[in-house]
């Protein structure tokens, strides 16, 4: 089964399900060795990890084309990725849906951000048209090779101009075709029914960020509330900044690795995630000089 249908599959089984991020083809490998079923190419962990700065729209769309593909090329499981605005207006949305197509992807998000972008959760965002989002969202689905990629439109209005104007949004751009609807940033367990009761018979998102605007809850309050992907962009991000903080910390106030050991995986569980068995057996079996 291809990536994208078995991404399509994903959407018409029951139950929700957590989509974790990636940022580089190392937390996306790690994403499937733990078992999950699909991976989300984080735009804020990519401009995090890989130039070091803010989300707040610097990377360009051959950057993120490049990780991705990286992404792709050691991984099984469908990837969703996270397109920002489509890299510019409705003609750059179809470069951007060809390259990422071309990369392995099983879905790509748009967003009705103005460009440049910020990250859902930061202040001071800005929105285009209504109007100017459902003609991105078409010129998406006609540029599309594969009738199952999927499109996941994500309306950034509940900070702009409430949380009904992003209803409605929502609405319009279901109907121009959008696959899954991504609400960003509710801030209310009541504006979260709002949005699902409002938005019936369509794959819903709820992007939960720690520390961020929307409150945190399980994987089955999720699909209790209406929403199909439970999405965590950047828990894998977090977890190694904090993880690589302590370890650097303890090396530098110790001088010594006694107490480094805690913080890092085996020297045996790092060559198991980089598939090094596999590369001798390649080498044995190719390798003949």
């Amino acid at each position: 089964m291809s990536k994208t249908k078995e991404f399509q599959k994903l959407l018409t089984e029951p139950g929700a399900f957590i989509l974790p991020g990636a940022y580089d083809a190392m937390s996306a490998r790690l994403i499937e060795e733990i078992g999950f079923k699909a991976i989300y190419a984080t735009g804020a962990g990519i401009s995090n990890a890989q130039l070091g700065w803010a989300d707040v729209g610097l990377t360009s769309l051959k950057e993120v084309v490049d990780i991705v593909t990286r992404m792709a090329d050691v991984t099984s499981i469908p990837i969703v990725v996270d397109a920002d605005t489509g890299f510019g207006n409705a003609i750059n949305v179809m470069r951007t849906v060809r390259e990422f197509e071309r990369a392995g992807v099983a879905a790509i998000q748009l967003e009705d951000q103005v460009s440049p972008k910020k990250c859902g959760h930061f202040n001071g965002k800005d929105v285009i048209s209504k109007e100017e989002m459902v003609g991105k969202i078409k010129a998406a689905l006609d540029t599309r090779q594969d009738e199952n990629l999927a499109i996941m439109a994500r309306t950034d209005a509940v900070a702009v101009h409430g949380v009904e104007e992003a209803i409605e949004r929502a609405h319009a751009y279901a109907e121009a075709g959008a696959d899954i609807i991504f609400v960003e940033a509710p801030t209310t367990l009541e504006q979260l029914r709002q949005i699902t009761s409002s938005l019936k018979g369509i794959p819903q998102v709820l992007n939960l960020v720690e520390g961020g605007k929307t409150p945190l809850v399980s994987l089955n309050e999720a699909e209790e509330l209406g929403f199909k992907i439970m999405l965590c962009a950047n828990t894998a991000l977090r977890s190694a900044i904090k993880g690589i903080t302590d370890s650097l910390r303890v090396l530098k106030e110790e001088g010594s690795h006694d107490n480094v050991l805690d913080f890092i995986c085996t020297w045996e569980e790092r060559q198991s995630l980089f598939k090094l068995d596999q590369i001798k057996q390649w080498e044995k079996e190719y390798s003949h000089s």
